[in-house]
């Protein structure tokens, strides 16, 4: 069964078509000239130059045909002949293993080394061209319409049942077996290095305070409400009727200890807090603490409840519908958001040069590893890729790219054949009038 890619190319028909046709030229206009030189014995000098031409270019088209063929295949068939013939025809099919192995050095060498790699990316500002290419109006609409017309299909695939159900249960069993203390401590050890956790309890204490001042009955029923959890609302009431507002009086303590917090970043509570979080951390980092040990547990129990994970199931699919539904809209409010984050990011990437140079050199190091990891793979593929190729295939492929400029060197070798013959033709007749 012959392969679209097989198919002889029109330039090379046409190529082989003029070729051929140059060749016959030749041939039948050395016939003529012997025929002439029959009826016209008195012009022969000049019959004898034309016809030296002519046997030239038959002689260089031949020889032509005969040099292009043999890189192909045998021009002789199944003949018998020589075998310092028959040896150096066929040249590239007999050669394919040499022609893979070369084929796969020289990309090597030649783009996929390391030091190529890295010499390459030294000069370019990879970043730079990346958030070029982002700002502009056009390329960030395309990346969102790829987005648009890409994610909802996900997510239909991911939603059918068989899909669904084999992703949840990899998902259930991956977290199962990842002991999540190492995580949370790592977290945790961000939050404080970063003193995120200060900024956190910072804005909880303003938001507290303020709701606190803002909305007075609101405390008050609140204060109600712990005293008679505490079993202590009778004890209150007792005070308030010689004057003592027990509820009132632990709202202002409270008030005055959140503002004294606010106002003290060193204030004992806020060292106890952080204290604690140290701690806590160190206990998580150690996958034997009491910690580390009831978060995995609390974590497994999780995973083992029915209703957790159709909760956990149920939300995803919600939210997968939700963004499916909206992307899929003329007016997406997510695309139109998207379009704005990546030309933020595309205009704060040309802007930003010292971003710009960390990326570049983290790229750059990144394809550098890769090329030093996989070249040799790449290389590889490519010449077992090669060494799977029918002998008649690459014949074709190779043929179809160059088999054109190849045979209209047939061409050539008729005129300038012709031509050279002319030439000779011209000395040889000159010599005979001065002799």
């Amino acid at each position: 069964m012959s392969h679209p890619e097989q198919l002889t190319s029109p330039s090379l028909n046409r190529s082989k078509r003029f070729a051929t046709l140059a060749l016959i030229t030749a041939i039948m206009v050395w016939f003529l000239l012997i025929i002439i030189a029959k009826l016209l014995p008195g012009y022969a000098w000049l019959i004898h130059i034309l016809m030296l031409a002519a046997e030239a270019g038959v002689v260089g088209g031949l020889a032509d045909w005969y040099a292009i063929t043999v890189l192909f295949r045998n021009p002789f068939g199944k003949v018998p002949i020589p075998g310092f013939l028959k040896n150096h025809t066929e040249i590239i099919p007999r050669n394919k293993a040499r022609i893979a192995e070369s084929m796969g050095r020289f990309v090597q060498e030649n783009f996929l080394s390391p030091q190529i790699v890295e010499k390459s990316l030294k000069n370019t500002d990879l970043s730079l061209a990346v958030g070029q290419w982002l700002a502009d109006p056009r390329n960030n609409r395309q990346v969102v319409e790829v987005i648009q017309q890409t994610v909802p299909g996900i997510f239909d695939f991911v939603g059918q049942q068989q899909i669904g159900h084999f992703i949840q249960n990899n998902s259930v069993q991956w977290i199962r077996n990842t002991h999540i203390n190492q995580l949370a401590s790592e977290m945790l050890r961000a939050v404080l290095e970063n003193d995120f956790h200060q900024d956190v309890l910072q804005r909880g204490l303003d938001m507290a305070h303020q709701w606190m001042v803002q909305h007075p009955e609101e405390t008050q029923q609140l204060t109600r409400k712990m005293f008679k959890e505490l079993g202590v609302s009778r004890l209150a009431r007792g005070a308030s009727w010689i004057g003592i507002d027990v509820q009132q009086r632990t709202i202002d303590s409270l008030l005055e200890k959140v503002e004294s917090m606010l106002a003290d970043p060193e204030h004992p509570v806020r060292q106890k807090i952080e204290e604690t979080a140290n701690e806590l951390m160190l206990q998580l980092a150690d996958g034997n603490s009491r910690a580390s040990i009831k978060l995995n547990e609390t974590k497994n129990a999780l995973l083992d409840s029915a209703s957790v994970l159709n909760f956990i199931t149920g939300a995803v699919v919600i939210l997968c519908d939700a963004i499916k539904t909206d992307l899929l809209k003329p007016d997406s409010g997510i695309a139109m958001n998207l379009r704005v984050a990546i030309q933020q990011v595309g205009e704060n990437l040309t802007q930003n040069q010292p971003v710009r140079a960390l990326l570049n050199d983290r790229m750059s190091g990144i394809a550098v590893n890769l090329s030093d990891q996989y070249s040799e793979k790449v290389i590889r593929f490519i010449s077992e890729r090669i060494h799977e190729w029918d002998s008649r295939e690459m014949i074709d492929k190779i043929e179809n790219e160059v088999g054109g400029d190849l045979h209209m060197i047939r061409v050539n070798g008729v005129v300038v054949g012709a031509f050279i013959g002319l030439i000779l033709g011209v000395i040889r007749a000159m010599i005979d009038l001065a002799l």
